[in-house]
C-alpha cells in the first residue's frame, strides 16, 4: 500500500500493544478501526493525527482554551466528508507503514482531505513541533520516545 500525506487511515491494534502508551487514543472496541487518522508522511515515519466525530466534546475544550489563553492551536473543528470533525493535533503520534491497517474509504474510494485543510493541518502540526523543540510541549504522548521506538524498528 502506498501511503500518502492527506489521506485518512486506520491503524492496527498491534501498534498500541507494542508502544503501550495510555496517553494515545486507542482503537475502540478491539477490531473496530476507529478513530481515523489524518496522515503526514515524514520520510520513513508517519505522523497520525486523530479525527473525532465528538465535536461537542472538543468544542467545549476549545472554548476553555480560548477563554484561558485567547486561542486554541491544538484542536480544530472542520468539515471532513460532509460532517463536522475534531482534528486532534494534541493527540498526534508517530508510527510506521507496517502498522497501517487500511485506508479510509467512502463508497470504496480512498478519502483525501481537501488540499486547503491539509495545508492548515500540516502548518499547525509543524508549529506544534517547533514549539516542542523550543520547550513548549503541547502533545499528550511522548512523541520523542515513540519516534525513537519507530526508528529502532526500521534498523
Amino acid at each position: 500500500m502506498k501511503i500518502k500525506t492527506g489521506y485518512l487511515y486506520h491503524i492496527k491494534d498491534e501498534y498500541f500493544d507494542l508502544v503501550n502508551d495510555e496517553s494515545l487514543m486507542q482503537n475502540h472496541e478491539r477490531g473496530k478501526k476507529r478513530p481515523t487518522y489524518f496522515t503526514i508522511k515524514d520520510r520513513d515515519i508517519l505522523w497520525f493525527i486523530p479525527i473525532s466525530s465528538k465535536v461537542d466534546k472538543y468544542q467545549k475544550i476549545i472554548d476553555k482554551k480560548i477563554e484561558k489563553y485567547g486561542f486554541c492551536n491544538t484542536i480544530i473543528i472542520r468539515r471532513i466528508a460532509d460532517e463536522d470533525a475534531a482534528i486532534l493535533l494534541q493527540n498526534a503520534f508517530p508510527t510506521l507503514e507496517k502498522y497501517i491497517d487500511h485506508v479510509h474509504t467512502i463508497d470504496g474510494v480512498p478519502f483525501k482531505v481537501p488540499t486547503d485543510l491539509q495545508h492548515e493541518i500540516k502548518s499547525m502540526f509543524k508549529n506544534m513541533i517547533g514549539l516542542k523543540k523550543r520547550g513548549t510541549n503541547l502533545f499528550f504522548s511522548d512523541i520523542d520516545n515513540l519516534k525513537v521506538k519507530m526508528l529502532e524498528e526500521l534498523q
